[in-house]
């Protein structure tokens, strides 16, 4: 946070968008602000969103969201200061597992102010989200729950958020993983399985 409240708003690189009537502008981009939950879909957003931010010479900002196991219902009947501290260093492992598989670890070349912060993804994301911002979220391939959750999530940051919002499709390999293709790829043969003595017959 600190890191972008020092820095004048002219300073910040410029992005240009265009509005629903197709008239283009420039903005100055402060923050590269990324919902990171450890997903395939969040790792492609991530890797995303610190190209973007190296370009730009923004700051980059993984969030990742979290709740209590039980809900906060359960939470506030049996409240427990240490379980708390507990699964908030869960996230914190939890983000920087997946910035450590998505980048290699923390960038040295651009801003980075990774950010747990309690409480529903779209409300966090929405709700952290500065006019100068940019908020990039992804929409990998899950089941019908996780699917409905990642919807959910994409259309809170869509309606409530005060920022453009970019949605990072999946990659290409991991939409083929799923559905009926994707049982024919994980079953293929592997090279080490080929019979390299075939030419010789």
């Amino acid at each position: 946070m600190e890191a972008v409240s020092r820095r004048p708003l002219r300073t910040f690189p410029r992005l240009t968008v265009t509005t629903t009537w197709e008239r283009s502008r420039e903005m100055y981009v402060g923050r590269v602000i990324v919902g990171v939950s450890g997903s395939p879909g969040s790792l492609g957003a991530l890797r995303y969103a610190a190209e973007m931010a190296r370009g730009q010479s923004a700051v980059l900002t993984p969030v990742l969201a979290w709740t209590p196991p039980g809900g906060e219902v359960a939470d506030r009947r049996c409240p427990s200061p240490y379980l708390r501290a507990v699964w908030k260093q869960a996230a914190w492992d939890r983000l920087w597992g997946a910035v450590d598989l998505a980048l290699g670890g923390p960038p040295d070349d651009i801003d980075f102010t990774p950010e747990v912060v309690r409480g529903q993804p779209g409300e966090v994301l929405a709700q952290m989200a500065q006019p100068s911002d940019v908020l990039v979220i992804g929409t990998g391939r899950h089941g019908a729950i996780r699917r409905l959750m990642a919807c959910r999530v994409s259309r809170y940051c869509l309606a409530h958020a005060c920022c453009p919002v970019i949605a990072v499709p999946p990659a290409r390999l991991a939409a083929e993983a799923h559905g009926l293709h994707g049982w024919v790829l994980r079953r293929r043969m592997h090279p080490e399985d080929a019979n390299l003595h075939a030419a010789d017959a």
